[in-house]
């Protein structure tokens, strides 16, 4: 008996349906590179946070950017030169430069992002449009909504 772990398919999408993530990301074919290792967490009702471990990166090395439904974190570090007086016996620590893309659904805003102890934490909030929240409609009975029309002639008479 096979069986598969579908959950590194939708790890890097924000605010999506999780079956639309899974059938995304595997039509992408995500790649298996695990570097910064990050987290998504959902802080509230419509609020989200990726946190990305970063350490060694300092802010300026570092760019954030967010477009048309996709963010992209980026960190860039020129490696040290040794010098003769001292020489890496082990380097464990990762200095490599990345790039890490996070698909975001519609109406996914970045709020703001703050580097915290070699932690980069990216605010995330989702924002539905007053046009495509639900609304509730009354329901007049016929003997009103005449009422209502009557109203209304007179207004624009008198106007």
């Amino acid at each position: 008996m096979t069986t598969f772990d579908f959950a590194p398919l939708f790890r890097t999408s924000v605010g999506y349906d999780r079956l639309a993530s899974l059938m995304n990301s595997a039509h992408r074919g995500e790649s298996g590179n695990g570097f910064p290792p990050y987290n998504i967490q959902k802080a509230g009702e419509d609020k989200y946070r990726i946190t990305m471990a970063v350490a060694g990166f300092a802010e300026s090395d570092l760019s954030i950017t967010s477009e048309n439904n996709r963010l992209t974190v980026a960190g860039t570090r020129r490696d040290e030169e040794e010098s003769e007086e001292s020489a890496y016996l082990y380097r464990g620590i990762a200095t490599r430069s990345f790039e890490r893309r996070f698909n975001l659904a519609d109406h996914v805003r970045v709020r703001g992002a703050h580097l915290d102890n070699g932690l980069l934490h990216i605010e995330l909030e989702r924002e539905i449009p007053e046009a495509m929240k639900p609304r509730e409609i009354e329901i007049q009975s016929s003997g009103t909504l005449i009422e209502n029309q009557l109203e209304e002639q007179e207004n624009t008479k008198a106007a």
